[in-house]
């Protein structure tokens, strides 16, 4: 593994959520530095793919689908009844 600079940063946080994560950083052998930062990357990911999808969907109100480009080909791709 490769050697990542960190910084410390001060973070609040309720007794709740300090009890929860005391439970989580027991169970899992982990600090909570540790689940604090996987935390993070795991909403920054959801967050990135969060606009992703928003502007996949404005691109499709822009140019919206040719429906009648497709028209041939459902027909040879139509399942079979039954």
């Amino acid at each position: 593994m490769f050697n990542v600079t960190r910084r410390q940063v001060l973070v609040q946080l309720d007794d709740a959520q300090v009890v929860v994560l005391n439970r989580l950083a027991t169970a899992s052998d982990d600090n909570r530095s540790e689940l604090i930062r996987r935390a993070s990357d795991l909403y920054v990911k959801a967050v990135g793919e969060a606009v992703a999808d928003i502007r996949y969907a404005e691109a499709y109100e822009r140019v919206p689908e040719d429906l009648e480009e497709f028209a041939g080909l459902r027909a040879i791709a139509a399942w079979p009844e039954g």
